[in-house]
């Protein structure tokens, strides 16, 4: 993605899902490989990414060049940020932040605060939340699951919850 380049914001859809997981993908390792328990990485093959994509297709926000490259997504359920992955190659251009906004504007259609969890040692993305006014709550265990499905098992996840106040999707500092 050139310096500049502008990105759109549109919802997923179904064909988005091999693209929505190649990013997610690979946002996520870049941020928890070395950061989260071996156990978690062994279950978070390509195919837990694309099950996943397909499975929030309703849920996912995507950041597209004008070419229709996805270059991010965002994943919004009730007021917790579930996930926000720029692909590396396109990091530092704008993507993160619009689907950020993006995201809080989806969530203050019905919440006042918006929440998210980060692994401790993801410092680029808790020093971008924090730029966009996000507060660290402290830590917490995420009970991160092993498989899909219901019934699936769970693997502890020390993470720092991250909250916001949103006003029509903004900040209101």
């Amino acid at each position: 993605m050139p310096t500049g380049t502008t990105v759109h914001i549109r919802p997923a859809a179904s064909g988005d899902t091999a693209e929505t997981a190649r990013v997610w993908q690979a946002g996520w390792l870049d941020g928890h490989l070395g950061h989260v328990p071996e156990e978690l990485l062994a279950v978070r093959g390509p195919e837990y990414f694309t099950e996943q994509a397909a499975a929030w297709v309703d849920s996912t926000l995507l950041a597209v060049t004008p070419d229709g490259t996805v270059v991010g997504m965002v994943v919004v359920a009730g007021n917790e940020l579930v996930q926000l992955a720029v692909d590396p190659r396109a990091r530092r251009r704008g993507a993160g932040t619009a689907l950020l906004r993006a995201a809080q504007d989806r969530i203050s259609e019905h919440h006042d605060t918006a929440w998210l969890a980060v692994v401790p040692g993801n410092s680029r993305a808790r020093d971008f939340y924090q730029r966009h006014g996000w507060t660290d709550s402290g830590p917490v265990i995420h009970a991160a699951p092993a498989g899909a499905g219901a019934v699936a098992e769970t693997i502890p996840v020390p993470v720092h919850r991250y909250t916001i106040g949103l006003t029509n999707g903004r900040n209101p500092r």
